[in-house]
């Protein structure tokens, strides 16, 4: 057995990946095999696959004339090559005259998605990693249920996994179903139905678009700040996140995404959410790009343009990652960036809420600081969810990757890059209200930790690359 899988697991896959499955099976052949066999497939079925192919090439080709149309940034030339970049790898061109609002409070994003739904007078499509119907989010909810029961289409996605390993979650499907409310899970694991794929292959995407004209994207799941645990809630902790509310021609491209992942979930084909005349792009506004990424791309698109801003980078990288277990690509990018006079800042959380990726990502503190890497830790009890970044002046990322592994393979993700002076000066903004509240680790300090916790650290990081 060993022989035969040292010739298959290999096969497109990286070396670090492969090497950890095959210690696995050649330390527990039995256990070992059965969790490749369950964990080792990171493809989506062929059907969604296809689906995804067709909307790529309909998006290419619904757009290229709009593609030529976009006046070049005026700014460092290599934004435009990562424009282009995100186009061949996402297909979706960058589109100007957009406004963007950033929103970090909690409920504050709650409530202002609720006031959107409130105004819809067409559709309302949501899609989420996790949802939950809370006293938090009972507005919110309330809101979809009056817009579909006035004859607006809303439609409902949210991740099965994700969302069924919340407290409530057979409260919220019976709300669901008594609503008017189109809903359904996205990939759905149940075996008695037919439906069973990798348990760990996700839908992580946060989007929210009402009526084309208004959406919604970032961090932020659809549920109570303490994720409805008691033991958060007894302790304080409470999850923190920025959320960017969208106007424009941008709206049109995040409704795309919506569309297939309902497609893929329900055979409807949203044809009419699914033209692109609408997707004029005009001189002025915000510059916008949505970058989708996972398993139906074979190509890392977010890892892929992740790397390139921080190639590009010049004076100043500030990261947000409430998960950053990179992979040595991504190592490598940050900590040259520092080595060559860059000021990179990471903002992570004190104490991370999953335990194996907390101390999976306190393995890369040594490295990160020695190449001279700033490490802020943002106190526990909070766990910084948001999920951001900033390069100089002129680039800023949000949405809902993450900077780990799971989110550049298994995790179905989206990005929007958002190109102007204003809106990086915004979340500069929200950057300097972290750095105000946390503490910066010094290499010193974290050099004298206990053997033991080193150790963790290292065992975690092995766990990690299992994909």
């Amino acid at each position: 057995m060993r022989l035969v899988v040292l010739g298959i697991i290999p096969g497109n896959r990286r070396p670090t990946t492969a090497m950890a499955w095959l210690l696995c099976i050649f330390f527990l052949p039995y256990i070992g095999l059965l969790l490749f066999l369950m964990f080792g497939n990171f493809r989506l079925s062929r059907h969604r696959r296809e689906t995804q192919e067709a909307v790529n090439r309909r998006v290419v080709e619904g757009t290229r004339e709009i593609a030529k149309q976009v006046t070049p940034y005026d700014g460092p030339s290599w934004i435009n090559l990562v424009v282009e970049l995100n186009r061949n790898l996402g297909f979706f061109p960058a589109l100007g005259a957009n406004t963007v609002q950033l929103i970090k409070g909690y409920q504050e994003s709650l409530d202002a998605m609720a006031d959107a739904v409130s105004e819809a007078t067409d559709y309302v499509n949501a899609e989420f990693y996790i949802m939950s119907s809370d006293s938090c989010t009972d507005r919110l909810f309330r809101e979809l249920e009056a817009a579909a029961a006035r004859g607006v289409r809303v439609r409902v996605l949210f991740d099965h996994i994700g969302s069924l390993r919340v407290p409530g979650y057979r409260d919220m499907i019976r709300r669901l179903e008594a609503s008017d409310i189109q809903w359904r899970r996205m990939l759905p694991l149940l075996p008695v139905k037919g439906q069973w794929r990798r348990p760990d292959l996700r839908n992580h995407r946060k989007i929210l678009v009402v009526d084309g004209r208004v959406g919604f994207t970032g961090s932020q799941n659809v549920i109570e700040p303490s994720y409805r645990k008691k033991r958060n809630a007894k302790v304080g902790r409470k999850w923190v996140e920025l959320m960017a509310r969208l106007e424009g021609p941008i709206v049109g491209t995040l409704n795309v995404m919506f569309a297939t992942d309902w497609s893929s979930e329900t055979e409807e084909n949203l044809e009419s959410q699914l033209g692109t005349h609408h997707w004029d792009s005009f001189d002025g506004g915000v510059l916008c790009q949505v970058v989708p990424s996972g398993p139906g791309f074979v190509t890392e698109n977010n890892l892929r343009l992740f790397n390139t801003l921080l190639y590009s980078a010049e004076e100043r990288i500030t990261i947000s990652s409430p998960y950053f277990v990179p992979d040595d690509s991504l190592l490598y990018a940050i900590t040259t960036a520092a080595q060559r006079g860059v000021v990179v800042e990471l903002f992570v959380s004190e104490v991370g809420d999953q335990f194996l990726v907390h101390h999976a990502q306190r393995s890369y503190y040594e490295a990160l600081l020695k190449a001279g890497v700033k490490i802020f830790l943002y106190p526990k009890p909070l766990v910084l969810h948001a999920k951001h970044f900033t390069v100089d002046a002129d680039v800023a990322v949000i949405g809902s990757s993450n900077m780990d592994m799971r989110s550049f393979s298994l995790n179905l993700e989206v990005s929007v890059m958002m190109i102007d002076a204003d809106v990086v000066q915004d979340m500069h903004g929200v950057e300097e209200q972290y750095r105000a509240v946390s503490r910066e680790l010094q290499l010193d300090e974290w050099l004298t930790r206990p053997i033991l916790a080193r150790y963790v650290d290292n065992v975690a990081r092995l766990t990690a690359t299992l994909q």
